[in-house]
């Protein structure tokens, strides 16, 4: 409103664009900018107020959504209320629970009313999945039939909506005895769902399930360095950037990172990576004056154009042998942390680097890297920032919070008294709290901050080897036979 008491509305055209909100919160709520002006004078305030109110309604329901494996850009953070106490075993606070063929590690993703998950059903029914903490390494021998397929489900009922089938036919690589033929996590924008089953191929769908492309990326063996025969299977995300899908193929031989045209499955670029066989999902930091798409991996710890798949920055460095954990972006830095045995770095990244830097021998910062440490680092799962803390967990469940500015830790504190405790899904947040899924069916709430305070320990009754999605108060849990749904009945 000017001091003539005239009021300007910035009209927009985010109507038109479907499942999208009406403004984009990362840009501020612009209500109608940039197609036309919409002038009135003070008797238009009410008219003023039911937009702004319209604008808010759409921002939160962006920030519900849940498009990718870890959330919104991969961070594990949700907005929003989230459950505190639940038992599936005794159905309390369920709001539904839906079961899924198959076996898949690939986490739950939300769009709107609708989640989508991803599975490989075996024809083998002795086929054996092993969880817990062991060191086998030899690969499952279950090379039999299996259907790969791609659920939607009512986000409010769990209701299947439609099912499609991918592929068929025998894995062209083994898996990992603790792994899937399932295990990358789909991701959506609103108007394609993008699943990518390795070997088996990358598939998009509308949000109907309409097969828009298929394309076939070979034969991804990322196994044992040490012995090709040790075939392990794929478990990297897709992600998608504007109009892109980027996936990491990190394998035995000729790995890459390759990006394709989400409308069209056309390749846009595809660039040549010396490295060998890795894990974790890239992740994508938004800067002022560029985008950096990063990779953690072996060898190095690369940055990347995202639009054109150019290597920006190289970090070379000793890490780990096997690298399965995800880059994470928090206070203005990549932080990046591995915990392969004896190497268990984490490294606290500045981004807008160019050309290749390392860290002299006792270095633990220079002008790239903010701080780092030779001991700490997760094995399986992903580091996660809230706040001014760092959380990191390891696979037997010690908790480990630091500040992420210095690097400073803060506590150590393991989950459960049980010795045996073993986590391979990521820690997400939501409302103050931190949800750790154990392959033992418990979920453990530990509340925020500087003090470590556990709220609940919560059954869900089947081994959980995925990474929980977060929408509008609803924690969505992938288990070995079923997805729940979990919201607390409201006071």
């Amino acid at each position: 409103m000017n001091r003539a008491g005239t009021v300007f509305l910035n009209i927009a055209d985010g109507a038109k664009n479907g499942d999208r909100p009406l403004c984009q919160p990362a840009s501020g709520c612009e209500l109608f900018a940039r197609k036309r002006w919409c002038l009135g004078t003070e008797r238009s305030v009410p008219i003023f107020r039911t937009l702004v109110t319209l604008c808010v309604l759409a921002t939160t329901a962006w920030a519900a959504n849940w498009p990718t494996f870890r959330g919104p850009n991969g961070s594990g953070v949700a907005e929003g209320s989230a459950p505190t106490k639940w038992d599936a075993t005794k159905n309390e606070n369920i709001l539904w629970k839906t079961p899924i063929p198959g076996l898949a590690h690939s986490s739950p993703v939300v769009w709107g009313g609708k989640v989508f998950i991803t599975t490989a059903v075996s024809s083998d029914p002795s086929a054996v999945f092993k969880h817990g903490l062991y060191g086998d390494v030899e690969p499952s021998t279950d090379v039999s039939k299996h259907t790969w397929k791609v659920y939607c489900l009512d986000r409010d009922t769990g209701k299947i909506l439609w099912e499609q089938v991918s592929h068929e036919g025998a894995p062209k690589t083994k898996r990992h005895p603790k792994s899937s033929q399932a295990s990358s996590t789909p991701a959506t924008d609103g108007k394609h769902v993008v699943a990518f089953f390795g070997s088996e191929g990358l598939y998009t769908y509308d949000m109907n399930g309409k097969l828009l492309w298929k394309q076939d990326l070979g034969i991804l063996n990322a196994g044992w360095f040490y012995d090709p025969d040790y075939e392990w299977a794929t478990a990297s995300s897709p992600v998608i950037y504007k109009n892109l899908v980027i996936v990491q193929c990190d394998i035995q031989k000729n790995s890459f990172i390759a990006a394709f045209d989400l409308d069209t499955g056309k390749q846009a670029w595809k660039t040549p990576r010396a490295e060998i066989p890795s894990w974790g999902t890239p992740t994508i930091y938004e800067g002022k004056e560029r985008a950096e798409l990063v990779t953690n991996s072996t060898k190095s710890i690369r940055g990347y154009d995202p639009g054109t798949g150019k290597e920006i920055w190289t970090f070379n460095i000793k890490n780990s042998e096997v690298t399965a954990t995800t880059p994470i972006v928090a206070k203005d830095l990549i932080i990046i942390a591995n915990g392969y045995p004896p190497v268990q770095p984490i490294f606290a990244i500045r981004p807008g680097a160019n050309g290749e830097f390392t860290l002299k021998e006792g270095q633990d910062k220079s002008d790239q890297i903010a701080w780092s440490k030779t001991r700490g680092g997760p094995y399986m799962p992903t580091p996660l920032a809230a706040g001014d803390l760092l959380y990191l967990v390891s696979n037997n469940g010690v908790v480990s919070a630091y500040q992420i500015a210095t690097g400073e830790r803060v506590y150590q504190q393991r989950l459960s008294p049980n010795q045996g405790t073993a986590l391979s899904g990521s820690p997400v947040y939501a409302d103050g709290k931190l949800y750790f899924p154990s392959e033992d069916g418990d979920v453990f709430v530990v509340k925020a901050g500087d003090k470590y305070e556990l709220l609940s320990t919560n059954p869900v009754g089947e081994v959980l080897m995925a990474t929980p999605a977060i929408s509008d108060g609803t924690l969505f849990i992938r288990g070995e036979h079923s997805v729940f749904a979990i919201r607390e009945k409201a006071k």
